[in-house]
């Protein structure tokens, strides 16, 4: 870079900088300017422009185009519901679907019953920090760090053939033959649903257990005094009372598992029947050009998030009511 080169971008961050100096002054002028009875008005809409106007440029001009861009081929040319046709009736997107499905289903029961369990027995228990700060570990782990760790337990060598993997090292020790765990379908998809739930459990135990800890103390002690065990009180005392933060952790990794793409992208790229609808539009929009196809899918997966929302901010303003 030359000497001018720098002076031109210092002189560029400096008008930048200056700009929005002038941009602020003129926004607190304005306030100071404004009638009084109207000074409210003015404060609030003043302030919300920026947010208003970075969020429609973020999200909903991205949202209006596919959604319009789903009507569309790879050519720009308008062709329908076509892509949504292909969606659900070709091969690779009912694949994606399908195990779109089976992940949304699996991941958050499992991750959720698993955190919740753990949060139960380990609580108040010795050691109970480095327990769970065992579990929670590998929220931190980005989902292509997880991938690439989990790929190395799952990786396949020949017959003969020094193992890497740790599943199939320990295969090979009880005299069995090595296992191509990624490829062999349907089951490649629960060995990647896995990973995820290894992720989540965490989270889930996490909440849970802040929750779990809220519940008041004189409810448990009364209903051991009216002889109820162990299991009733979980059921009938701490199950009604962590409801809103169960309610939270479902969603949550709901979510979340709907949005999947790095683990499947990283671990098998969606080959051998793997493919979600996350990682199946990467492909059509990215790799095969069908922009139209990777703006369906897009919407598809809004579609299908939507209801778990709602869902959540219904059972979430029904608690507040109560309260």
């Amino acid at each position: 870079m030359t000497t001018a080169d720098l002076i031109g971008k210092i002189t560029q961050v400096v008008l930048a900088l200056a700009f929005f100096a002038a941009a602020v002054g003129l926004i607190l002028f304005l306030i100071d300017k404004a009638p009084k009875r109207g000074r409210d008005l003015w404060q609030l809409t003043l302030f919300l422009a920026p947010a208003v106007l970075l969020l429609a440029a973020g999200l909903i001009y991205p949202a209006v185009r596919t959604t319009l861009l789903s009507f569309a081929n790879g050519a720009g040319d308008i062709v329908g519901l076509d892509n949504f046709v292909w969606a659900f009736t070709q091969p690779a997107g009912l694949i994606s679907l399908r195990n779109t499905i089976i992940w949304v289903i699996l991941v958050p029961l499992i991750a959720t019953v698993v955190g919740l369990a753990y949060a139960v027995f380990i609580d108040r228990s010795r050691g109970e920090r480095v327990y769970k700060a065992l579990v929670f570990m590998p929220i931190a782990i980005s989902f292509v760090g997880a991938g690439i760790i989990w790929r190395f337990v799952y990786e396949y060598r020949g017959p003969g053939i020094e193992q890497i993997g740790l599943l199939n090292q320990i295969v090979v020790w009880l005299g069995g033959e090595p296992v191509r765990w990624l490829q062999e379908s349907p089951w490649n998809t629960f060995f990647l649903i896995i990973v995820m739930v290894w992720i989540q459990t965490g989270f889930a135990m996490v909440v849970l257990s802040a929750s779990i800890k809220g519940v008041p103390t004189e409810q448990l002690e009364a209903a051991e005094l009216d002889g109820t065990n162990g299991w009733q009180r979980f059921r009938n005392v701490v199950l009604p009372g962590i409801r809103g933060a169960l309610v939270v952790v479902v969603t949550t990794i709901s979510i979340a598992t709907l949005k999947v793409f790095d683990i499947v992208r990283t671990m098998t790229a969606g080959n051998f029947e793997t493919s979600v609808v996350a990682n199946e539009m990467y492909t059509q929009a990215f790799r095969a050009g069908e922009a139209g196809r990777g703006a369906a899918l897009a919407v598809v997966l809004f579609v299908m998030v939507l209801p778990i929302v709602i869902y959540n901010v219904r059972v979430l303003r029904q608690q507040r009511e109560i309260r």
